[in-house]
């Protein structure tokens, strides 16, 4: 399984887009690939560039894809606000 975290955070240049087009191709129906991104997924065509490169993308990548979309205030947020047993030290 290939994980690609953090999607989205910077526009690709065109050898970004071409790179991820190929490893896409090769993975398209034979292999997993997760995608983790505070970006909405309508955002990620302009995100990628080059429209035509982009469709090719988004095809493989959303085609057979199950997207889960969460909702709720970050868990870094929380675990900031949360006593960390591991962590915390006795007085």
């Amino acid at each position: 399984m290939l994980v690609i975290d953090d999607w989205g955070l910077a526009p690709l240049n065109d050898e970004q887009r071409r790179d991820l087009l190929e490893i896409m191709d090769d993975r398209h129906i034979n292999r997993s690939t997760m995608i983790t991104s505070q970006l909405p997924i309508e955002n990620w065509h302009e995100m990628i560039g080059d429209g035509t490169v982009a469709d090719a993308i988004l095809d493989r990548l959303v085609h057979n894809a199950h997207k889960i979309k969460m909702k709720g205030e970050s868990m870094r947020k929380r675990r900031a606000t949360t006593k960390d047993p591991l962590t915390e030290t006795k007085t």
